[in-house]
Formats: structure tokens, sequence, C-alpha cells
């Protein structure tokens, strides 16, 4: 496991043809599977390179993604995700879902991918927002003590909405 240190800074890449912008992105996280935590992490990171203001809200399963003692366990199953082109009665063998997070978690430090605790560390480090979800942080009796620290908050949709008036928002 890596661990980010708090107190180093980090590196973002000044290519010298960023413009500023008033550009925003507003990503709603509402998945907490590996392979479905990546592609918003990802695309917040890409965002937040081009100089876009980016906040990404995360709400029912996608909590677990920001939630201490989830975010370093997520999981990668086959069970009804036909894009694997696996048959679906190998998906509930045991050991199988152990076994394709262990190859997922490969293949993305194969190509030099983060894990999830470095990428949320890229994000809050490049000046991203991180929130959760009220409803769903009282529904799964979650608080701010459970949740990664640099979120900066468990707040409504309403108020999420208000945060990014403007900003293109992705549904995830």
């Amino acid at each position: 496991m890596i661990t980010v240190e708090r107190n180093v800074p980090s590196i973002v890449p000044d290519f010298g043809d960023t413009k500023p912008t008033t550009r925003k992105l507003a990503i709603i996280c509402s998945k907490g599977t590996l392979d479905m935590a990546y592609p918003g992490l990802i695309l917040a990171n890409a965002a937040l390179g081009e100089g876009v203001e980016t906040h990404l809200f995360f709400t029912f399963w996608g909590f677990d993604i920001i939630t201490k003692a989830r975010l370093d366990h997520l999981k990668f199953t086959l069970l009804g995700n036909t894009a694997t082109h696996v048959p679906q009665g190998f998906g509930g063998l045991p050991g199988m879902t152990a076994m394709t997070t262990h190859q997922m978690k490969k293949q993305i430090a194969d190509v030099g991918v983060p894990d999830i605790r470095e990428m949320l560390g890229q994000i809050v480090d490049s000046g991203g927002h991180l929130w959760g979800c009220r409803m769903s942080a009282d529904m799964m009796h979650i608080d701010e003590n459970d949740l990664y620290e640099p979120v900066e908050g468990i707040i409504s949709a309403a108020d999420f909405i208000e945060k990014t008036e403007g900003a293109q928002l992705l549904f995830i």
C-alpha cells in the first residue's frame, strides 16, 4: 500500500499552455466498485490538469470510495458485468471476486495508475473538492469521522447543486 504524505507538496505539471478558465466540472460518484471508482477520479484529475474547477459528490455506494474503512478495499466482480465477456456463472465461483480484483489492481498498477487513496490525494492536492451526500450518509449512518480526511464535508444535494452552478455534470 502506498501512503500519501500530507505535508509533501504535490507535483502538478505545468505545460505552460494552460489558460485560466472559469469552467467547472461536477462529478457524481454513485458506485463503489473498483472499476467504477476510477472513471470519476481519472476524469477529475484530467480536468484539474486543464485548470477546470472540479467537485466530486459521493452518493450511495460511491461513499465507499471516500470511507476510510473501505477505500483501500474496493472490489471488482464479474457478476452482472456483461462487459467482461466472461460467462456469468464464473462470477459466482468461490474466490472469483478476489481473483478478478487482484488482476484488475495489477493491470492498473502495470499502466502506472495510482491506487484509489493516492488518486484522491492528487485530486485534493490539485485543488479538487470532495463532498459526501447528506442523505446517503444518514441512510448508512456515516459521519465525517468515518471519511477520508480531505473530504470537505457532508452536504445536501441542493448544496452541491449550488456549489457547482454552471458546471458540466457527469453521473457515474
